[in-house]
């Protein structure tokens, strides 16, 4: 790619400047992105850490996006990582004009089940449910017939921590898989499809680190094969096949190959 390309996009004139009113090139912001770049282009790890204002975001997407490859986005939580897909990612697709799939993957407890709800609303009608829980109930069947992602988090009728959750979500022992009468509408295995086709990945840190360990036959050509050390600032890494981020905070870790995945 070149410091040349990464220093145009972050010109008072580059791409940023064309989405961000009032935009002005930042020497520390810059840096990170040339050292992202070269971490990308040289198969490098690169551990960076910069204070609030550097706009640590932009600088190792910038370069994620322009590198052609596929990538991994690791965040520190669910909120950071909806920022990230929602507001920040968005801007810079427009920016650098980026024409590749991005896709939001979260881990199956947050997405509705067919088939829990569909027995959850036959056992509220034959067991004393309380009202408040069946009017609930009730919303969320209405949302799942317009819901194209399945996410609770994207529906207004429940609380997130509303106890009927658990009710309506599966968990690896209580899933039928393929036995599943709702399987082909599985909204868990859509958001798996539809990472595994797409160039970038938005995912958190406990999906990250949870698919790692189990090593799950279905994700695995998602999420890179590495080994961790038992210190969360050191990391012992076999070659991986994608540009993996993974950004908590106000340190950002990237563990990226070069190689072209896709």
């Amino acid at each position: 790619m070149g410091s040349r390309t990464i220093n145009k996009a972050f010109a008072s004139d580059g791409a940023l400047g064309s989405v961000i009113p009032g935009f002005q090139p930042r020497q520390p912001q810059l840096d990170m992105a040339n050292a992202v770049d070269q971490a990308i282009e040289h198969q490098t790890q690169l551990v960076v850490e910069a204070g609030t204002g550097t706009g640590k975001t932009f600088a190792y997407l910038v370069p994620a996006l322009l590198s052609g490859k596929k990538t991994i986005i690791s965040t520190g939580s669910k909120n950071l990582q909806e920022q990230l897909f929602h507001r920040d990612l968005p801007l810079m697709v427009e920016a650098l004009g980026f024409h590749g799939q991005v896709s939001l993957l979260k881990g199956r407890s947050n997405y509705l089940c067919l088939d829990r709800l569909s027995r959850q609303m036959v056992e509220s009608h034959t067991t004393e449910t309380q009202t408040d829980l069946l009017s609930q109930l009730v919303k969320v069947r209405s949302w799942s017939s317009e819901t194209k992602s399945g996410d609770l988090g994207e529906c207004d009728a429940i609380a997130e921590d509303s106890p009927i959750i658990p009710t309506i979500t599966s968990t690896n022992d209580n899933c039928l898989g393929k036995e599943c009468p709702s399987y082909e509408d599985c909204f868990v295995l859509k958001a798996r499809r539809r990472a595994l086709d797409s160039d970038v990945v938005v995912v958190n840190h406990h999906l990250f680190m949870a698919d790692l360990a189990l090593k799950r036959p279905d994700l695995a050509s998602l999420f890179p094969k590495q080994t961790y050390s038992s210190s969360t600032k050191r990391t012992r890494s076999q070659t991986l096949p994608v540009n993996t981020l993974v950004s908590p905070y106000r340190v950002a870790k990237f563990r990226i190959c070069a190689k072209t995945s896709r």
